[in-house]
Protein backbone atom coordinates (compact mmCIF):
# COMPACT_ATOMS: atom_id res chain seq x y z
CA UNK A 1 0.00 0.00 0.00
CA UNK A 2 1.37 3.42 -0.94
CA UNK A 3 1.50 6.38 1.41
CA UNK A 4 -1.29 8.07 -0.55
CA UNK A 5 -3.54 5.01 -0.32
CA UNK A 6 -2.84 4.76 3.41
CA UNK A 7 -3.72 8.43 3.93
CA UNK A 8 -7.04 7.92 2.13
CA UNK A 9 -7.91 5.06 4.46
CA UNK A 10 -7.62 7.30 7.53
CA UNK A 11 -9.82 10.07 8.94
CA UNK A 12 -8.74 12.46 11.65
CA UNK A 13 -10.46 12.54 15.03
CA UNK A 14 -11.33 15.44 17.27
CA UNK A 15 -8.23 16.95 18.94
CA UNK A 16 -7.46 15.86 22.48
CA UNK A 17 -8.57 19.04 24.25
CA UNK A 18 -12.16 18.43 23.08
CA UNK A 19 -12.30 15.71 25.75
CA UNK A 20 -10.89 17.73 28.65
CA UNK A 21 -11.50 21.44 28.09
CA UNK A 22 -14.17 22.93 30.40
CA UNK A 23 -14.98 25.57 27.75
CA UNK A 24 -15.69 22.89 25.14
CA UNK A 25 -17.78 20.96 27.65
CA UNK A 26 -19.77 24.10 28.52
CA UNK A 27 -20.55 24.59 24.82
CA UNK A 28 -21.73 20.98 24.58
CA UNK A 29 -23.95 21.45 27.63
CA UNK A 30 -25.45 24.63 26.18
CA UNK A 31 -25.87 23.60 22.55
CA UNK A 32 -26.31 19.82 22.71
CA UNK A 33 -27.64 18.54 26.04
CA UNK A 34 -29.83 21.58 26.73
CA UNK A 35 -31.16 21.77 23.16
CA UNK A 36 -31.72 18.17 22.08
CA UNK A 37 -34.12 15.53 23.44
CA UNK A 38 -32.56 13.91 26.51
CA UNK A 39 -33.70 10.50 27.80
CA UNK A 40 -34.12 11.31 31.48
CA UNK A 41 -36.20 8.80 33.42
CA UNK A 42 -37.79 5.38 32.98
CA UNK A 43 -41.54 5.81 33.39
CA UNK A 44 -41.98 2.72 35.57
CA UNK A 45 -39.60 4.25 38.11
CA UNK A 46 -42.33 6.81 38.80
CA UNK A 47 -45.25 4.44 39.21
CA UNK A 48 -47.50 6.40 41.59
CA UNK A 49 -48.74 10.02 41.66
CA UNK A 50 -46.23 12.11 43.57
CA UNK A 51 -43.26 9.91 42.67
CA UNK A 52 -40.37 12.02 41.43
CA UNK A 53 -36.78 11.90 40.32
CA UNK A 54 -34.15 14.58 39.81
CA UNK A 55 -31.63 14.26 36.98
CA UNK A 56 -28.83 16.42 35.63
CA UNK A 57 -29.34 17.63 32.06
CA UNK A 58 -26.55 19.90 30.92
CA UNK A 59 -26.11 22.52 33.62
CA UNK A 60 -29.64 22.12 34.98
CA UNK A 61 -31.16 19.95 37.69
CA UNK A 62 -34.45 18.66 36.31
CA UNK A 63 -37.40 17.37 38.31
CA UNK A 64 -39.60 14.72 36.67
CA UNK A 65 -42.78 13.79 38.54
CA UNK A 66 -45.94 11.74 38.10
CA UNK A 67 -49.06 13.92 38.40
CA UNK A 68 -52.40 12.80 39.82
CA UNK A 69 -53.96 12.33 36.39
CA UNK A 70 -51.22 9.80 35.57
CA UNK A 71 -49.01 11.74 33.19
CA UNK A 72 -45.41 12.83 33.68
CA UNK A 73 -44.26 16.43 33.99
CA UNK A 74 -40.77 17.88 33.90
CA UNK A 75 -39.66 21.12 35.54
CA UNK A 76 -36.46 22.94 36.36
CA UNK A 77 -35.69 22.00 39.96
CA UNK A 78 -35.63 25.63 41.10
CA UNK A 79 -37.98 27.50 43.43
CA UNK A 80 -39.31 30.61 41.71
CA UNK A 81 -39.00 32.72 44.87
CA UNK A 82 -35.27 32.97 45.55
CA UNK A 83 -33.85 30.18 43.42
CA UNK A 84 -33.37 27.51 46.08
CA UNK A 85 -33.01 23.90 44.94
CA UNK A 86 -36.52 22.51 45.43
CA UNK A 87 -35.79 18.77 45.73
CA UNK A 88 -32.37 17.75 47.01
CA UNK A 89 -32.91 13.98 46.92
CA UNK A 90 -32.36 11.99 43.72
CA UNK A 91 -35.78 10.36 44.03
CA UNK A 92 -38.71 10.27 46.40
CA UNK A 93 -42.45 10.38 46.92
CA UNK A 94 -44.64 13.31 47.93
CA UNK A 95 -48.34 13.32 48.70
CA UNK A 96 -49.74 16.23 46.73
CA UNK A 97 -47.10 18.92 46.41
CA UNK A 98 -43.46 20.03 46.52
CA UNK A 99 -42.47 22.49 49.22
CA UNK A 100 -39.30 24.57 49.13
CA UNK A 101 -37.37 23.98 52.37
CA UNK A 102 -36.20 27.62 52.43
CA UNK A 103 -39.38 29.76 52.57
CA UNK A 104 -42.09 27.09 52.14
CA UNK A 105 -43.32 28.11 48.70
CA UNK A 106 -45.41 25.11 47.68
CA UNK A 107 -46.12 23.77 44.20
CA UNK A 108 -48.65 21.24 42.93
CA UNK A 109 -47.66 18.20 40.92
CA UNK A 110 -48.64 20.23 37.85
CA UNK A 111 -46.06 22.88 38.81
CA UNK A 112 -48.55 25.58 39.77
CA UNK A 113 -47.83 27.67 42.86
CA UNK A 114 -50.48 26.67 45.41
CA UNK A 115 -49.27 28.17 48.68
CA UNK A 116 -46.73 30.51 50.26
CA UNK A 117 -46.45 32.33 53.59
CA UNK A 118 -48.52 35.55 53.50
CA UNK A 119 -49.73 34.77 49.99
CA UNK A 120 -52.99 36.67 50.52
CA UNK A 121 -51.01 39.87 51.07
CA UNK A 122 -49.51 39.58 47.55
CA UNK A 123 -52.47 40.00 45.16
CA UNK A 124 -50.14 40.70 42.23
CA UNK A 125 -48.48 37.26 42.54
CA UNK A 126 -49.80 35.18 39.64
CA UNK A 127 -49.77 31.54 40.74
CA UNK A 128 -49.36 30.24 37.21
CA UNK A 129 -46.71 32.73 36.13
CA UNK A 130 -44.68 31.98 39.25
CA UNK A 131 -45.15 28.24 39.02
CA UNK A 132 -42.26 25.92 38.32
CA UNK A 133 -40.57 26.31 34.93
CA UNK A 134 -42.10 23.59 32.79
CA UNK A 135 -40.05 21.65 30.24
CA UNK A 136 -41.07 19.77 27.12
CA UNK A 137 -41.57 16.06 27.77
CA UNK A 138 -42.29 13.18 25.41
CA UNK A 139 -42.82 9.56 26.49
CA UNK A 140 -41.42 6.91 24.14
CA UNK A 141 -40.15 3.35 24.62
CA UNK A 142 -41.21 3.54 28.27
CA UNK A 143 -38.92 6.50 29.00
CA UNK A 144 -39.46 10.23 29.56
CA UNK A 145 -37.50 12.27 27.01
CA UNK A 146 -37.05 15.89 28.07
CA UNK A 147 -35.97 18.96 26.13
CA UNK A 148 -34.86 22.18 27.82
CA UNK A 149 -35.10 24.12 24.57
CA UNK A 150 -37.82 26.75 24.25
CA UNK A 151 -38.61 25.25 20.86
CA UNK A 152 -37.38 21.64 20.90
CA UNK A 153 -36.25 19.96 17.71
CA UNK A 154 -38.63 17.58 15.96
CA UNK A 155 -38.71 14.28 17.86
CA UNK A 156 -39.28 12.50 14.54
CA UNK A 157 -36.29 14.16 12.88
CA UNK A 158 -33.87 13.58 15.74
CA UNK A 159 -34.63 10.66 18.08
CA UNK A 160 -36.69 8.50 15.73
CA UNK A 161 -34.51 9.50 12.81
CA UNK A 162 -31.43 8.10 14.57
CA UNK A 163 -33.28 4.80 15.02
CA UNK A 164 -34.35 4.80 11.38
CA UNK A 165 -30.83 5.58 10.19
CA UNK A 166 -29.56 2.50 12.02
CA UNK A 167 -32.38 0.00 11.42
CA UNK A 168 -33.47 1.22 7.99
CA UNK A 169 -36.89 2.14 9.40
CA UNK A 170 -37.99 3.52 12.77
CA UNK A 171 -40.86 1.03 12.74
CA UNK A 172 -38.42 -1.89 13.04
CA UNK A 173 -37.99 -1.11 16.74
CA UNK A 174 -41.75 -1.41 17.33
CA UNK A 175 -41.46 -5.20 17.09
CA UNK A 176 -39.73 -5.26 20.48
CA UNK A 177 -42.60 -3.35 22.16
CA UNK A 178 -40.06 -1.80 24.53
CA UNK A 179 -42.64 0.31 26.33
CA UNK A 180 -44.33 -2.82 27.67
CA UNK A 181 -41.14 -4.48 28.92
CA UNK A 182 -40.23 -4.58 32.59
CA UNK A 183 -36.98 -3.82 34.35
CA UNK A 184 -35.04 -6.96 35.21
CA UNK A 185 -31.79 -5.34 36.28
CA UNK A 186 -30.24 -1.88 36.50
CA UNK A 187 -26.51 -1.31 36.93
CA UNK A 188 -24.97 2.13 37.35
CA UNK A 189 -21.45 2.97 36.24
CA UNK A 190 -19.31 5.95 37.20
CA UNK A 191 -16.96 6.32 34.22
CA UNK A 192 -13.92 8.58 34.40
CA UNK A 193 -14.09 9.55 30.76
CA UNK A 194 -15.62 12.14 28.48
CA UNK A 195 -19.05 11.29 27.10
CA UNK A 196 -17.74 11.33 23.51
CA UNK A 197 -15.19 8.63 24.34
CA UNK A 198 -18.07 6.37 25.37
CA UNK A 199 -20.11 7.01 22.23
CA UNK A 200 -17.11 6.45 19.98
CA UNK A 201 -16.33 3.17 21.72
CA UNK A 202 -19.92 1.95 21.43
CA UNK A 203 -20.11 2.78 17.72
CA UNK A 204 -17.11 0.72 16.61
CA UNK A 205 -15.95 -2.87 16.91
CA UNK A 206 -12.33 -2.53 15.81
CA UNK A 207 -11.55 -3.25 19.46
CA UNK A 208 -13.92 -6.20 19.88
CA UNK A 209 -11.48 -9.00 19.13
CA UNK A 210 -9.01 -7.44 21.58
CA UNK A 211 -11.13 -6.81 24.67
CA UNK A 212 -14.48 -8.63 24.24
CA UNK A 213 -13.84 -12.40 24.20
CA UNK A 214 -17.34 -13.24 25.51
CA UNK A 215 -19.08 -11.00 22.97
CA UNK A 216 -17.16 -12.29 19.97
CA UNK A 217 -17.94 -15.85 21.00
CA UNK A 218 -21.64 -15.03 20.76
CA UNK A 219 -21.30 -12.71 17.73
CA UNK A 220 -18.35 -14.09 15.70
CA UNK A 221 -18.55 -11.46 12.96
CA UNK A 222 -17.57 -8.80 15.52
CA UNK A 223 -14.09 -10.31 15.58
CA UNK A 224 -13.63 -8.92 12.05
CA UNK A 225 -13.82 -5.37 13.39
CA UNK A 226 -17.04 -4.15 11.79
CA UNK A 227 -19.65 -3.15 14.36
CA UNK A 228 -23.37 -3.59 13.90
CA UNK A 229 -23.70 0.18 13.50
CA UNK A 230 -21.42 0.20 10.47
CA UNK A 231 -24.19 -1.27 8.27
CA UNK A 232 -27.69 0.17 7.94
CA UNK A 233 -30.32 -2.41 8.84
CA UNK A 234 -27.81 -5.15 9.64
CA UNK A 235 -27.99 -7.17 12.83
CA UNK A 236 -24.94 -9.18 13.87
CA UNK A 237 -25.84 -12.88 13.69
CA UNK A 238 -25.37 -15.27 16.58
CA UNK A 239 -22.75 -17.97 16.11
CA UNK A 240 -24.03 -21.29 14.74
CA UNK A 241 -23.50 -23.07 18.06
CA UNK A 242 -24.86 -20.18 20.18
CA UNK A 243 -28.25 -20.71 21.81
CA UNK A 244 -28.84 -17.30 23.34
CA UNK A 245 -27.43 -13.87 24.12
CA UNK A 246 -25.85 -15.04 27.38
CA UNK A 247 -22.37 -14.89 28.86
CA UNK A 248 -21.58 -18.46 27.77
CA UNK A 249 -23.79 -18.59 24.68
CA UNK A 250 -26.14 -20.96 26.49
CA UNK A 251 -29.91 -21.00 26.30
CA UNK A 252 -31.64 -17.67 26.57
CA UNK A 253 -35.32 -16.88 27.00
CA UNK A 254 -38.32 -17.14 24.69
CA UNK A 255 -38.31 -14.69 21.84
CA UNK A 256 -40.30 -11.50 22.45
CA UNK A 257 -43.73 -11.92 20.83
CA UNK A 258 -43.38 -9.23 18.15
CA UNK A 259 -39.84 -10.03 17.04
CA UNK A 260 -39.83 -11.23 13.43
CA UNK A 261 -37.95 -14.09 11.84
CA UNK A 262 -35.54 -11.63 10.19
CA UNK A 263 -34.70 -10.24 13.65
CA UNK A 264 -34.28 -13.58 15.38
CA UNK A 265 -30.79 -14.64 16.48
CA UNK A 266 -29.47 -11.16 15.73
CA UNK A 267 -28.12 -8.23 17.72
CA UNK A 268 -28.77 -4.61 16.79
CA UNK A 269 -27.00 -1.63 18.37
CA UNK A 270 -28.40 1.90 18.05
CA UNK A 271 -26.92 5.22 19.13
CA UNK A 272 -29.55 7.88 19.76
CA UNK A 273 -27.67 11.15 20.02
CA UNK A 274 -26.62 12.61 22.33
CA UNK A 275 -26.75 10.08 25.18
CA UNK A 276 -28.66 6.83 24.59
CA UNK A 277 -27.64 3.36 23.42
CA UNK A 278 -30.33 0.81 22.59
CA UNK A 279 -29.32 -2.86 22.23
CA UNK A 280 -31.86 -5.25 20.71
CA UNK A 281 -31.69 -9.06 20.98
CA UNK A 282 -34.58 -11.49 20.47
CA UNK A 283 -35.44 -12.04 24.13
CA UNK A 284 -34.56 -8.74 25.84
CA UNK A 285 -33.50 -5.13 25.33
CA UNK A 286 -30.66 -3.20 26.99
CA UNK A 287 -30.85 0.59 27.29
CA UNK A 288 -27.93 2.79 28.33
CA UNK A 289 -28.53 6.40 29.40
CA UNK A 290 -25.51 8.65 29.83
CA UNK A 291 -25.42 11.69 32.13
CA UNK A 292 -22.29 13.76 31.35
CA UNK A 293 -21.25 15.43 34.64
CA UNK A 294 -17.86 16.97 33.88
CA UNK A 295 -15.47 16.98 30.89
CA UNK A 296 -13.93 13.80 32.30
CA UNK A 297 -16.74 12.07 34.16
CA UNK A 298 -19.92 10.41 32.88
CA UNK A 299 -22.60 8.64 34.92
CA UNK A 300 -24.33 5.77 33.10
CA UNK A 301 -27.48 3.88 33.97
CA UNK A 302 -27.95 0.60 32.12
CA UNK A 303 -31.34 -1.15 32.12
CA UNK A 304 -31.96 -4.78 31.16
CA UNK A 305 -35.61 -5.11 30.04
CA UNK A 306 -37.63 -8.32 29.71
CA UNK A 307 -41.20 -9.37 29.03
CA UNK A 308 -43.56 -9.04 32.03
CA UNK A 309 -44.03 -12.83 32.09
CA UNK A 310 -40.31 -13.37 32.56
CA UNK A 311 -40.13 -10.88 35.43
CA UNK A 312 -43.22 -12.25 37.16
CA UNK A 313 -41.93 -15.84 36.90
CA UNK A 314 -38.77 -15.00 38.85
CA UNK A 315 -36.56 -16.45 36.09
CA UNK A 316 -32.82 -16.27 36.75
CA UNK A 317 -31.55 -13.46 34.51
CA UNK A 318 -27.93 -13.51 35.62
CA UNK A 319 -26.53 -15.17 32.48
CA UNK A 320 -27.96 -12.56 30.09
CA UNK A 321 -27.16 -9.65 32.42
CA UNK A 322 -23.59 -10.80 32.96
CA UNK A 323 -22.75 -10.78 29.25
CA UNK A 324 -23.35 -7.09 28.68
CA UNK A 325 -22.18 -6.10 32.15
CA UNK A 326 -18.80 -7.60 31.25
CA UNK A 327 -18.88 -5.81 27.90
CA UNK A 328 -19.68 -2.53 29.64
CA UNK A 329 -16.84 -2.87 32.13
CA UNK A 330 -14.39 -3.80 29.38
CA UNK A 331 -15.51 -0.82 27.30
CA UNK A 332 -15.46 1.69 30.13
CA UNK A 333 -11.99 0.58 31.17
CA UNK A 334 -10.85 1.23 27.59
CA UNK A 335 -12.51 4.67 27.59
CA UNK A 336 -10.79 5.60 30.85
CA UNK A 337 -7.46 4.42 29.40
CA UNK A 338 -7.94 6.76 26.44
CA UNK A 339 -9.07 9.65 28.63
CA UNK A 340 -5.72 9.58 30.47
CA UNK A 341 -3.94 10.62 27.26
CA UNK A 342 -6.25 13.35 25.99
CA UNK A 343 -4.00 16.13 27.34
CA UNK A 344 -0.83 14.52 26.00
CA UNK A 345 1.11 16.54 23.41
CA UNK A 346 1.10 13.32 21.38
CA UNK A 347 -2.67 13.64 20.98
CA UNK A 348 -2.89 17.43 20.72
CA UNK A 349 -4.10 17.22 17.10
CA UNK A 350 -6.04 14.02 17.70
CA UNK A 351 -5.66 10.55 16.26
CA UNK A 352 -7.03 8.67 13.27
CA UNK A 353 -10.01 6.53 12.35
CA UNK A 354 -9.36 3.40 10.30
CA UNK A 355 -11.91 2.39 7.62
CA UNK A 356 -14.13 0.35 9.96
CA UNK A 357 -14.37 3.45 12.19
CA UNK A 358 -15.16 6.05 9.53
CA UNK A 359 -18.78 6.33 10.67
CA UNK A 360 -17.48 7.81 13.95
CA UNK A 361 -16.33 10.75 11.83
CA UNK A 362 -19.99 11.51 11.10
CA UNK A 363 -20.58 11.75 14.86
CA UNK A 364 -17.63 14.14 15.16
CA UNK A 365 -19.11 16.25 12.33
CA UNK A 366 -22.44 16.33 14.19
CA UNK A 367 -20.75 17.54 17.39
CA UNK A 368 -18.84 20.23 15.48
CA UNK A 369 -22.01 21.40 13.78
CA UNK A 370 -23.99 21.63 17.01
CA UNK A 371 -21.28 23.53 18.89
CA UNK A 372 -20.16 25.85 16.08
Amino acid sequence: MTTTENAQSLRTTLPGHHYTDPIVFALEQDRIFEQQWFCAVRGDDLAEPGAYRTVQIGRESVLVARERKGGLNAFLNVCRHRGARLCTEEHGQVSKSFQCPYHAWTYGLDGKLIAAPNLTSMPDLDRTEFGLTRLHLREWLGYAWVSLAEEPPSFEETVRSDVAARLGSAEEIDAYDIGSLRLGKRIEYDVRANWKQIIENFMECYHCATIHPELTEVLPEFADGFAAQYYVGHGAEFGSDVEGFTVDGGQGLDRLPGVGEHQDRRYYAITVRPQVFINLVPDHVIVHRMFPLTPERTWIECDWLYSPDVIESGTDLSQSVELFDRVNRQDFDACERCQLAMNSRSYARGGVLVPSEHHIGEFHDWVREKTA
